[in-house]
């Protein structure tokens, strides 16, 4: 009952997230926190990313990994709106823009409303494709824009756009395996 409505263990599949996160590394989910207030900027959440952002999902196994915007795109910009079916997978990321916001990407930071982000604890991207959306696209309403903190090794938001609200599970607060990084996230 716990795990159903309050607090969730969850494991971190890959290295998306690096360093804050390790491959492994186990959290408990806030489930509960969300009913009260909305997500914020900096929130490392647990969510349903769209069905196209898994490959195989749909059981077409041919779609690389972050061809799956909702919707046709400029080259130049973010993926716009994801699709619009939820996927049964959790993913987990750190939200870097919320609803209404403007968004742009140069070498991997999110520009928000036309202010770079303040990013200490993410590994930078060393070019490649996803580090580069010089396009300006705006945040639908009740949507939240993902990306890993690992910019160079993450699927994320920029591939297959921002997820709306109410695929969110919850928020990470709490690191309680390995024992040498228990501790509030």
């Amino acid at each position: 009952m716990i795990q159903a409505l309050v607090i969730k263990p969850y494991q971190i599949p890959s290295e998306s997230m690096e360093p804050t996160l390790d491959p492994g590394q186990r959290v408990l989910v806030n489930r509960f926190g969300y009913r009260f207030g909305d997500p914020s900027v900096g929130d490392v959440v647990v969510f349903h990313p769209p069905v196209g952002a898994v490959p195989g999902e749909r059981g077409d196994t041919s779609e690389p990994l972050g061809g799956a915007c909702g919707v046709d795109k400029e080259s130049t910009e973010a993926c716009p709106e994801p699709h619009d079916e939820e996927a049964s997978t959790n993913f987990i990321k750190r939200i870097v823009a919320g609803p209404g916001d403007r968004l742009r990407i140069e070498g991997g930071i999110p520009i928000v409303n036309g202010e770079a982000a303040q990013e200490d604890f993410i590994v930078p991207c060393r070019g490649g494709g996803g580090c580069e959306f010089p396009g300006e696209i705006e945040i639908p309403p009740d949507h939240y824009f993902m990306m890993g903190d690992n910019r160079g090794h993450s699927d994320d938001s920029r591939f297959w756009g921002p997820v709306p609200r109410d695929w969110i599970i919850g928020e990470a607060f709490f690191t309680y395996w390995p024992v040498n990084r228990v501790g509030l996230l």
